[in-house]
């Protein structure tokens, strides 16, 4: 790049030298013509010298890549040098053993206060009637009774009601309470029910309300209804004789009388 810096300064003093020569001597061309002719020779002699300089690489054949290089490519972390393999220090070493569990296990226990709304509340007492599991043949009436508190801070008026809630509702309707709970105190309320026709065991579950919205402990009814037993069919009398044993009769022995036999006489014999 140097080399064709030079060559363009000195072809610039050769155009010069020429101008100022010919002007002393009273030149006889125009200075714009001479001038014009210096810088086409320079430029011609720029690209005549650009054009010598560069040589365009010769063409090189690359073979393609084969099918076996293609499929078997060399892998990256082969070529690679990994660090020394981190081992992790547990922060204490497990002694092996038995693990045996100790103390009591906690018993989850409803809240009561988290069973009323607003400043309603009841709690379960005991079943007065029909205590869970009772046995009963299918279709059996029976009536169903709650021992039940007032925990709220305010009465039960007239017309709250015990309603069914899930479970089976085992005929049972829904009721008014028909009298006045104080904060404080209690009641048995009953539930007419019958029992299903097909074996099994149900439950039936129902809740105090004060017309809209639900409170209180869960009052429910557990019954299993057995199979019926089949009462066996007396078969039909059939009259059949029999005829009594005839007895032979067995004969009697009798004593003979003593029949006299003659002794006989000896006859004389004559001498």
């Amino acid at each position: 790049m140097k080399k064709h810096q030079t060559t363009i300064l000195v072809l610039l003093l050769l155009a010069l030298l020429l101008t100022a020569c010919e002007g002393e001597e009273g030149a006889t061309q125009d200075p714009e013509t001479i001038m014009t002719a210096a810088v086409g020779t320079m430029v011609a002699s720029f690209f005549e010298t650009q054009t010598a300089v560069y040589s365009p690489p010769a063409p090189t054949n690359t073979p393609p890549p084969t099918l076996a290089q293609l499929s078997s490519p060399t892998p990256i972390l082969s070529t690679m040098t990994l660090g020394p393999t981190f081992t992790p220090t547990p922060y204490f070493t497990p002694t092996p053993g038995t693990v045996t569990p100790t103390g009591t296990f906690a018993t989850v226990t409803v809240d009561p206060s988290s069973l009323a709304f607003g400043c309603n509340n009841l709690a379960f007492v005991r079943d007065v009637s029909i205590p869970s599991g009772t046995v009963m043949e299918p279709g059996k009436f029976f009536t169903k009774t709650w021992k039940v508190e007032n925990t709220g801070s305010c009465a039960w008026e007239y017309n709250y009601i015990l309603i069914f809630t899930s479970g089976n509702s085992l005929d049972g309707e829904t009721s008014r309470i028909q009298k006045k709970v104080a904060s404080g105190g209690w009641m048995e309320v009953s539930v007419a029910m019958a029992a299903p026709e097909e074996p099994g065991t149900y439950t039936s579950s129902w809740r105090f309300s004060d017309g809209k919205n639900l409170f209180g402990s869960t009052l429910s009814v557990n019954i299993v209804v057995q199979s019926p037993t089949a009462t066996p069919v007396p078969a039909t009398a059939t009259a059949t004789f029999t005829p009594a044993p005839t007895s032979t009769p067995t004969p009697t022995p009798t004593t003979a009388a003593p029949t006299d036999t003659p002794t006989p006489t000896p006859t004389p014999t004559p001498p």
